[in-house]
C-alpha cells in the first residue's frame, strides 16, 4: 500500500504574502515570527520555520464537505513559500516529535475511524488505516493543539 502526504497549495496564500497587518487583519490573519524550533509547522513546505522566520497564521477550512465534518481551524504557512512539499510513503519532518490524531474519511467525506500515533508512529498507524478499503483519506492532526497538519492521500 502507498500513500501520499502532500503540503497545501501556495497558490492559495500568495495575496497574503507581505500583505500589511490591516489587509491581513481583515482576512482573519495576522503575521507572526517562529520564536523557536520545532513550534510553527509551516502547512505548505511540511516543515517547523527556523527562529526569526516570519508566517501567516490564519484560519483555514482543512475539510471542505458538506457533511458534519466540515473543519477548519488556525494554522501557520510561511509567506512566499515556494512550492508544496510531497512525501511517498514517509512522513515529513513536521510530524516528527509530536503526536497525531489521524481521521479517516470515505469517499463521501463522512468520519469511519480515527487513530492516535505517538510520535515515531505515524507511518505505522497511516498503514493500519489504509489496511480498510473503505477509507478514502486521513486528515494528521497535531493532538495537543488539534490544527490541521496535512491530507493523506492513497497513492
Amino acid at each position: 500500500m502507498t500513500y501520499r502526504i502532500t503540503g497545501l497549495d501556495p497558490a492559495a496564500f500568495a495575496h497574503l504574502a507581505g500583505a500589511n497587518e490591516e489587509a491581513l487583519a481583515a482576512q482573519n490573519a495576522v503575521r507572526v515570527t517562529a520564536a523557536r524550533k520545532p513550534g510553527f509547522p509551516c502547512r505548505i513546505t511540511l516543515e517547523d520555520a527556523e527562529p526569526g522566520e516570519t508566517l501567516i497564521l490564519l484560519n483555514h477550512v482543512s475539510h471542505e464537505v458538506t457533511t458534519p465534518y466540515r473543519s477548519s481551524y488556525a494554522i501557520y504557512v510561511r509567506e512566499n513559500a515556494p512550492k508544496a512539499a510531497e512525501y511517498v510513503d514517509a512522513v515529513p519532518p513536521v510530524f516528527a516529535g509530536r503526536p497525531l490524531g489521524l481521521r479517516a474519511f470515505d469517499a463521501n467525506g463522512i468520519l469511519q475511524t480515527a487513530a492516535l500515533a505517538l510520535p515515531g508512529e505515524a507511518d505505522e498507524k497511516i498503514r493500519a488505516v489504509f489496511a480498510d478499503p473503505d477509507i478514502a483519506y486521513i486528515h494528521a492532526h497535531n493532538a495537543a493543539h488539534g490544527c490541521f497538519a496535512a491530507k493523506v492521500e492513497r497513492a
